[in-house]
């Protein structure tokens, strides 16, 4: 049982496909397909089933998690010896759904450690908690609650989210609206899993609807511009709405005490973190996310 092994089981675990995980390795699939069978022969039992679509079985699972540990604590290892080694701080990898909100901390932290290097990493909420205990990063900034074990966290803030429309629009005199004055609009939104989308989700079914989706879009600053050019509405939240307070929309206030978002940081319970992200979790942790400013009695 080597660690190539390992690491290949955990890319076709993540991804519960042969074809993608081997383009994702860069090996080939009957390559990959054999190195999974050896694996289940040591163990002595399936770690998928494959009946229709391979999908990952309960010893899997359990196997999964064990796998993503002792290669987090080797990973983890690694970087010790480098940092002691290297008498620096090396290196601090931060994983979040969207990094606007993370712009003015990470200014300056960078100012405060110019020599360590920054890792940033998209990823969203339902895969943080995986990328903790694998430590394939060291923290996770998320706009939505991570339900996992292995985890601590500390709560940020929480802010609200309004919907944006054109000026134009018939909604835009309004000072507040319902999820009902909503229903038949066209949306522009981010993709599914995004905390964004998943607000917008959530509050429709609670009233039993459907949004309807007009645009899905990977850029979500540019979700404003798009509602401003007269392509539909959205959700938007007060980080990027103060952001964009010059945009040709109105901003109203939606009837909803769930219509918010509460940013979160997190990271490994027990885990070892290397010196630069225990100063990057302070710095997070100590930001003044009114005034955009440190509060250094904070810790």
């Amino acid at each position: 049982m080597d660690l190539h092994a390992l690491k290949q089981f955990l890319a076709v675990a993540r991804l519960e496909h042969l074809s993608r995980a081997a383009d994702e390795l860069r090996v080939a699939q009957p390559s990959l397909s054999r190195t999974i069978a050896r694996l289940e022969g040591e163990l002595g039992t399936p770690l998928f089933d494959r009946s229709g679509r391979l999908r990952l079985n309960d010893a899997g699972r359990l196997f999964r998690d064990h796998v993503e540990r002792a290669l987090g604590e080797l990973e983890a290892g690694r970087r010790a010896v480098a940092e002691a080694a290297s008498e620096g701080l090396g290196t601090v990898r931060l994983a979040s759904e969207t990094f606007l909100t993370l712009i003015g901390p990470l200014a300056a932290y960078k100012r405060a450690h110019p020599s360590v290097e920054v890792e940033l990493h998209w990823s969203l909420a339902e895969d943080m908690a995986r990328r903790l205990r694998a430590q394939d990063v060291d923290l996770c900034v998320a706009s939505q609650p991570i339900h996992a074990e292995g985890l601590e966290s500390m709560r940020l803030f929480e802010e609200p989210v309004r919907v944006c429309v054109p000026l134009d629009h018939p909604l835009a005199g309004r000072g507040s609206v319902s999820v009902d004055d909503l229903a038949g609009q066209p949306f522009v939104t981010a993709r599914k899993g995004h905390w964004l989308r998943r607000l917008l989700d959530r509050l429709f079914a609670a009233r039993g609807l459907t949004p309807k989706i007009v645009c899905e879009s990977d850029e979500h600053s540019a979700i404003a511009g798009l509602i401003s050019a007269g392509l539909g509405i959205g959700l938007v939240p007060a980080f990027a709405w103060r952001g964009t307070s010059d945009a040709p929309v109105a901003w109203i206030t939606v009837d909803s005490p769930d219509c918010h978002r509460v940013v979160t940081l997190y990271w490994g319970a027990g885990s070892h973190l290397p010196a630069a992200a225990r100063l990057m979790r302070t710095t997070i942790a100590s930001w003044d996310w009114i005034s955009g400013d440190p509060q250094d009695d904070r810790r």
